[in-house]
């Protein structure tokens, strides 16, 4: 029986990382992981293989309709499916093997296997009992379903089987435009599939600032994905190589029927906490199946932490490693902090859109007085020279402070930009402080300046 001050179930972002920090904190460390291969769903079948996906579907679109532009003649290259899922596998690859090494460099012992907690203290994996004096659970989440929808990872498929379809389809319908269904989406439209997505709201992806949702769509029906919107799929009947999509239109309770060669279900994700014993142990849950915890990521049961998916917040692999990080400053005696309000999301299509802090909705709803300051891609003189000058950036201020409450960017390099605002946000900048900040030209980043130029006098190049 080994014995550890930590032992971490789950070995995605927010598991690996703490497990790292813990070690690096002189904690004697392991992690559990029942995967053949580190990184969670984030490395093996979510984040990182998506993002290989979408960046040579965009090389093949910028082949395709920019080239030529450019003066670059040519064929066009044709696609060699087997050759792009082999790239894909070998970027996963790489990034897990360099997990395994990080764990051998910190002396994190990896126990393989799937873990259930019999008592506080104790982890069990296989036949093996390991005590540990704190037990910080990160196993993560799995793709929600609905009813009515069977499936079979061939033609009904999750996130996990979008990854590895055997060849492109003709017709593709995704269930829900969420940030998982737009990426994939848009992967599979720009491989030549016909894409619909069918949403229950009226707007894309819930939670975004209004004016961005509404740009974001449009942008992407140009690009040539079909939206259904205020519809609830009733149910998707499977033949032996097709799929027939049965849903109801809100509005007038009308039914429709939209074939398919691959259905999408991207409908969400739960918290994964089968197997784990939980309820046995007594650990207190919330209404909405996830592990409830305090402000230091403890749960009711003394000695046992969650973090990530797993608990309340944004299903997001940075927000796992930060609260993975700030655990293990607390099990080591040290403060551990997460900026809950400072979290950026981001959807990677092209364009990318990227967001922080509160929605031009939100600062409304809260009565606050706000200003917001925009500006136009169209207006950069590096986003139109790549073909890249729709979209926007939009910052959202305190009336009477300029510190900035929100930022939201549709645009060229939408994801790296949004860091600029964090980290502003994370000094409790002004709108002013970034306007005043010389940034280089000719850079995208031009555009976040502008912005906050546009919440002062005005912007100059608008």
């Amino acid at each position: 029986m080994a014995s550890y001050d930590v032992i971490i179930i789950g070995g995605g972002p927010g598991g690996y990382v703490s497990a790292i920090r813990c070690a690096q904190l002189g904690l004697k460390t392991a992690c559990v992981e029942g995967r053949e291969a580190l990184g969670g769903t984030c490395l093996n079948v979510g984040c990182i293989p998506s993002k290989a996906l979408l960046h040579a579907s965009h090389m093949l679109h910028e082949a395709e309709h920019n080239f030529t532009k450019m003066g670059l003649k040519g064929k066009s290259p044709s696609v060699d499916w087997p050759q792009m899922l082999a790239y894909k596998d070998d970027v996963i690859g790489q990034n897990t093997k360099g997990i395994e090494f990080l764990f051998k460099k910190n002396k994190v012992d990896w126990i393989k296997g799937w873990a259930t907690i019999p008592e506080a203290g104790k982890v069990k994996v296989g036949d093996d009992i390991h005590e540990a004096k704190n037990i910080v659970i990160a196993s993560g989440s799995e793709p929600s379903t609905l009813p009515g929808v069977e499936v079979d990872e061939k033609i009904v498929v999750t996130s996990t089987g979008a990854l590895a379809l055997p060849k492109t389809p003709k017709k593709m319908v995704v269930i829900g435009a969420g940030v998982i269904g737009l990426e994939l989406g848009s992967v599979y439209a720009r491989l030549g599939a016909e894409v619909t997505v069918i949403e229950f709201l009226d707007q894309i992806t819930p939670g975004m600032d209004g004016k961005v949702a509404k740009t974001f769509q449009r942008i992407l029906k140009k690009q040539g994905l079909n939206f259904v919107m205020g519809a609830a799929v009733q149910s998707v009947e499977t033949l032996k190589t097709k799929a027939k999509v049965n849903y109801k239109l809100r509005k007038d309770d009308s039914e429709h029927q939209v074939d398919a060669d691959v259905v999408l279900v991207a409908t969400g994700r739960r918290p994964y906490t089968e197997g784990l014993g939980l309820d046995k142990l007594g650990v207190k849950m919330t209404e909405r199946g996830q592990i409830a915890t305090d402000a230091h990521w403890a749960t009711n049961i003394p000695g046992i932490y969650a973090i990530g998916d797993v608990i309340e917040g944004p299903m997001l692999a940075h927000k796992a490693e930060d609260e993975g990080m700030a655990v293990a400053e607390q099990i080591a005696g040290k403060h551990g902090h997460v900026n809950y309000s400072v979290i950026p999301g981001v959807i990677y299509t092209a364009p990318e859109v990227a967001a922080v802090g509160q929605t031009e909705e939100e600062v409304k709803a809260s009565g606050r007085a706000y200003k917001v300051g925009e500006f136009s891609f169209m207006g950069n003189g590096r986003a139109k020279a790549v073909f890249q000058g729709e979209g926007f950036v939009k910052m959202i201020v305190d009336k009477e402070t300029d510190r900035i409450l929100g930022c939201h960017i549709i645009g060229p390099a939408a994801g790296d930009l949004i860091h600029e605002i964090c980290v502003a946000m994370e000094f409790g900048a002004s709108a002013q402080d970034v306007a005043l900040t010389c940034h280089a030209h000719p850079t995208f980043s031009e555009a976040v300046r502008e912005a906050a130029l546009a919440c002062g006098d005005g912007a100059i190049h608008a």
